[in-house]
């Protein structure tokens, strides 16, 4: 049985993540993607469904993990128990920028003499596929090889487990000084296997890389280290060569368990990736903003007919979702959903999220090419052509389509930085009608999507109902955050939308129009975008208790997940959560300038 969300942690080479809980088993782990089908699925079933477990036997007496933690600004995680046989650590991590798709564990004697136990459950296919599985001898020394179609894994190590009952089991001694070294290492079953791993070069490797990048981060505000730990997740969810930044290394971990709300964010949306770009940007990673900026320009190259909300980490746009029936989900939460149906939406934002995020690049004095701004004019045109028609909005709603206040803002937005592209940085484009597009956006906002009878901007026109997506309006221009329409909505969402926690609902599920049965936990990113509100409007002491509250509620690892069980303190949604984290990273960056300011009178 998985065990709770908190207590899993991320370890990722650039190119998948796997999930290592606080007990030593891997309960999650795609290859060679993060979109790849897992090997390892317990933690959307059990033991059966494949996992890698390596941890104290039973044999050791009552074991103590005395220490979990990743190594200062890395993902190299380490666990340290102690038993009524001693003491003994265990190192996992992915080796970083060596092509190799590998997942390695090193298990040091601490002190006195430690029985360990090991069992390895490979299930190709998401948890369905059986191995063929044999034992190999050759040059790279002795190993077991599961095969299936165009997967293998290969285990070495000295102390490799036997057969029982279609898994691999087995106990070995760790005596106080003693290093056991054990690799899985996939690669295409068609191909030679690969050389033996060298631990001592590649865990150096893989700390000197994180450690590299995780020193460009610009400290500035008491939240330093939870921000500098929510970056280092955005690069460890990032595609190394294709620069996509998946939502989270998750399938279906639950919203609300025991419901329906199980989706795959293994997947690249343009808006993460837009507001990507600002959050590194505004912690000195320009070079990977860069990065991102290709990886976006490359997903949405083509006819802008054929825009799409969300791409594969190489720009894939085929996403169809299905149901896996055989497992039964996290917390008995079905369905299992691989795929995404919402890749097919109209979510008219989206375009204006890019263009935000890149008038932010070019005040960096990123230069656009021949490539990048055509394409931007385009997707104005496509938005131009698409002006009257509804959308699905932020939430991806799967009922009917609607006019949503904040897709109808960014769009708005989209064509003020067209305007602004042409005027401030002298390219070429149809400022005044822009202009006149985005003049005629904010008169109907103005009229259709803030209601005087309860003094507030709405989720969408026609109705006063209101959504937290609506906190978004000052962040891009469209109202200042002190605004009285705003400080009004700000009300409105504090009386309608906080829980009994004092967390933020993105909206109501039981009056909705999302085509779902109600129900959900609050996702982290509304109360974050709060805390960002508050942060602008004088009110720093709210902000700063609900950014430590939230702050609270990541793991013993600064990990967060998309939403949040109060009641019951336990994670819940896909984990760890890109939009958690910059959220996160934007909260901070408020709360800092906001007590620069404080400080400055």
């Amino acid at each position: 049985m998985a065990m709770p969300i908190e207590d899993y942690a991320l370890i990722s080479d650039l190119h998948t993540g796997a999930l290592v809980s606080r007990g030593g088993s891997v309960d999650w782990l795609c290859y060679p993607r993060f979109d790849s089908a897992s090997v390892f699925s317990a933690l959307l079933g059990n033991d059966n469904h494949g996992r890698w477990l390596v941890a104290p036997a039973h044999a050791a007496g009552v074991a103590e993990l005395v220490e979990w933690k990743y190594i200062d600004s890395t993902f190299v995680l380490q666990s340290r128990w102690r038993t009524e046989a001693g003491e003994v650590l265990v190192t996992d991590y992915m080796p970083i920028h060596d092509r190799r798709a590998s997942l390695a564990r090193r298990i040091e004697g601490i002190s006195g003499s430690v029985p360990m136990r090991q069992e390895l459950v490979v299930r190709f296919g998401y948890g369905e596929v059986l191995p063929w599985v044999r034992r190999t001898h050759e040059e790279g020394g002795p190993g077991i090889l599961a095969m299936a179609g165009p997967d293998a894994l290969l285990l070495r190590g000295t102390h490799l487990p036997r057969a029982a009952d279609h898994r691999h089991v087995g106990e070995f001694t760790v005596e106080a000084g003693e290093k056991v070294d054990l690799e899985l290492v996939w690669y295409p079953s068609h191909r030679p296997q690969p050389t033996p791993l060298d631990f001592d070069v590649t865990l150096q490797a893989t700390i000197d890389y994180w450690q590299g990048w995780a020193e460009s981060c610009e400290k500035q505000g008491e939240y330093d280290g939870i921000v500098k730990r929510s970056l280092l997740v955005l690069r460890a969810l990032t595609h190394e060569d294709t620069g996509g930044i998946v939502a989270a290394p998750t399938t279906s971990l639950p919203e609300a368990f025991g419901g329906e709300r199980n989706w795959d964010y293994r997947f690249c949306w343009l808006r993460d990736a837009a507001l990507t770009l600002e959050a590194m940007m505004t912690h000195g990673y320009e070079d990977e903003a860069s990065e991102w900026r290709n990886w976006l320009l490359r997903a949405v190259a083509g006819d802008p007919e054929d825009l799409q909300i969300m791409y594969s980490v190489s720009g894939e746009r085929n996403l169809p979702e299905k149901v896996l029936g055989h497992l039964p989900g996290y917390a008995d939460s079905a369905p299992v959903r691989i795929g995404n149906g919402a890749v097919t939406q109209y979510q008219a934002d989206v375009v204006g999220e890019v263009m935000v995020a890149l008038e932010k690049l070019r005040k960096r004095g990123v230069k656009e090419d021949e490539f990048s701004w055509p394409l931007q004019h385009a997707l104005l045109g496509f938005l131009e052509k698409h002006l009257s028609a509804k959308d699905h909005g932020i939430w991806e709603m799967r009922g009917e389509p609607a006019y949503f206040t904040h897709s109808r803002v960014m769009m708005w937005a989209a064509f003020d930085r067209g305007a602004r592209a042409v005027r401030e940085h002298g390219l070429k484009g149809e400022a005044d009608r822009w202009e006149q597009l985005r003049d005629e956006l904010r008169i109907e906002i103005l009229e259709q999507g803030f209601s005087r009878e309860v003094d507030s901007f709405t989720q969408y026109y026609g109705t006063t109902l209101v959504d937290a997506s609506l906190l978004q309006l000052p962040q891009v221009g469209f109202v200042d955050y002190g605004d009285p329409m705003m400080i009004g909505t700000v009300a409105r969402l504090e009386e309608e939308l906080l829980d009994e926690h004092g967390l933020l609902l993105r909206y109501r599920t039981e009056s909705s129009i999302d085509g779902l049965a109600p129900g959900e936990h609050p996702f982290l990113a509304c109360s974050f975008w709060l805390v960002e509100q508050y942060a602008h409007t004088g009110r720093l002491q709210d902000a700063k208790k609900l950014m430590d509250q939230l702050v609270g509620y990541a793991n013993q690892l600064g990990l967060l997940s998309e939403e949040y069980d109060a009641g019951n303190a336990r994670m819940a949604g896909n984990f760890p959560q890109a939009f958690s984290h910059l959220g996160l990273v934007r909260a901070a960056d408020a709360i800092h300038a906001a007590q620069q300011v404080s400080l400055a009178h």
